[in-house]
């Protein structure tokens, strides 16, 4: 995929609905405690190449899990809608909200290490620990 391509998607309710520019067919998964404490699992997300447009905006409540991240979900009905670095350099979005048989690629893994043993995933990914991710992070690449 060489071009941006446009993704749109809606919370459970309708309340919001979200248009999310991404500029890879890569979904990524989370196994970071936060993540797998807000949504029971691993998140799995693509990562927003651009603005994310949010209509109905005055129905997101969002949240700051972290010095430096919030989460951004429906007010109404809890549906996740985005994490997001507070810098506003960075956004994700889960995957499910804007899949509509698109041809995604599960690509990478982060806090692999905060990963329980009670799941695994049997994709060929690229795994990097929580310390790798803050590394990259820092460095200034975002991967």
């Amino acid at each position: 995929m060489s071009a941006t391509t446009q993704h749109s998607g809606s919370c459970l309710c309708g309340a919001v609905t979200l248009t999310v520019e991404v500029k890879s067919d890569e979904v990524d998964a989370c196994h970071c405690s936060l993540c797998r404490r807000w949504g029971g699992g691993p998140l799995l997300a693509i990562e927003g190449a651009g603005h994310l447009e949010l209509q109905g905006e005055e129905n997101v409540s969002v949240y700051a899990s972290s010095e430096w991240a919030e989460r951004g979900f429906c007010r109404h009905c809890g549906t996740h809608l985005f994490y997001r670095l507070k810098s506003g350099e960075h956004h994700a979005v889960p995957v499910g909200l804007v899949d509509q048989g698109h041809g995604w690629h599960f690509a990478t893994q982060i806090f692999i290490d905060e990963k329980p043993g009670y799941y695994a995933f049997a994709n060929e990914t690229h795994d990097m620990t929580g310390d790798q991710v803050f590394a990259a992070f820092n460095a200034g690449d975002g991967s």
